[in-house]
């Protein structure tokens, strides 16, 4: 019967509007709420997604590391505690609600490598060839242009330089899959909703946009078409999140 539950509800294409000014007004009005939220809806495993990143592609040498779409900057955290407090991380968002969220996380854990920058991932406000890691955790589904996205990470990558996207996905198993769009179409956006309380259902945004967005082989030929090589993916829990990884 759950493999039945209203499947099409992640199936058929809808229009999603990603516009800056809606995308910016719908993370504004959770912000306060938004880590809660995080931690609640996945389980508290959006924790380990991040560890698991950070470990996959980690810091080394001097450039600094750069988190597009940061939010409220806990992947940027986690690669400044990866480097020991010895690399230079930026995070970047358009959204100023949430960066002042990050800046004050940051500054009640003393990271005082770790700076915030109010900037639109479709043109960064940073020189070419000058970082080593340009990370982006479930913040390129939402851009407007995701391969205008893409192309400016790789511009502001150094020769060699590494990229590392983490995105939602939907699991290959089937009962598994079916169970999970159950939840993702059926409960998450009621309770997301229920805890955030925001005029833009945000959490209805979310399934439609791990289903538009391309995912596994897909996103890896964007890449490509983006200027990276070495283009490979890894799955997280049976495939709910996956995090992308390729060279600049």
């Amino acid at each position: 019967m759950v493999a039945m539950t209203r499947a099409s509800e992640l199936t058929e294409p809808r229009f999603l509007d990603k516009s800056a000014e809606r995308i910016r007004r719908m993370f504004g009005q959770i912000a306060g709420r938004y880590d809660l939220l995080n931690h609640v809806l996945s389980l508290g495993i959006d924790r380990s997604w991040r560890r698991r990143t950070v470990c996959t592609v980690p810091p080394a040498g001097r450039l600094p590391v750069l988190d597009l779409c940061t939010g409220t900057g806990d992947l940027a955290l986690a690669y400044w505690r990866a480097g020991g407090g010895g690399v230079r991380v930026v995070g970047a968002d358009f959204c100023r609600p949430m960066l002042q969220r990050a800046r004050a996380k940051a500054a009640r854990r003393r990271a005082a490598g770790v700076s915030f920058v109010e900037a639109d991932a479709l043109a960064l406000p940073f020189v070419d060839e000058s970082f080593q890691i340009a990370s982006c955790a479930f913040g390129l589904r939402n851009t407007s242009d995701p391969d205008r996205a893409l192309r400016e990470m790789y511009r502001v990558l150094c020769p060699g330089g590494r990229l590392a996207v983490l995105e939602f996905s939907l699991p290959r198993h089937h009962l598994l899959s079916a169970i999970y769009r159950f939840y993702f179409a059926r409960v998450l956006p009621r309770l997301g909703q229920l805890l955030a309380c925001n005029q833009e259902d945000a959490y209805s945004y979310l399934p439609a946009s791990v289903q538009e967005f391309p995912a596994g082989e897909a996103l890896l030929e964007r890449l490509r078409a983006a200027g990276f090589v070495e283009p490979r993916y890894h799955a997280f829990t049976c495939g709910i999140a996956c995090l992308y990884v390729a060279v600049r």
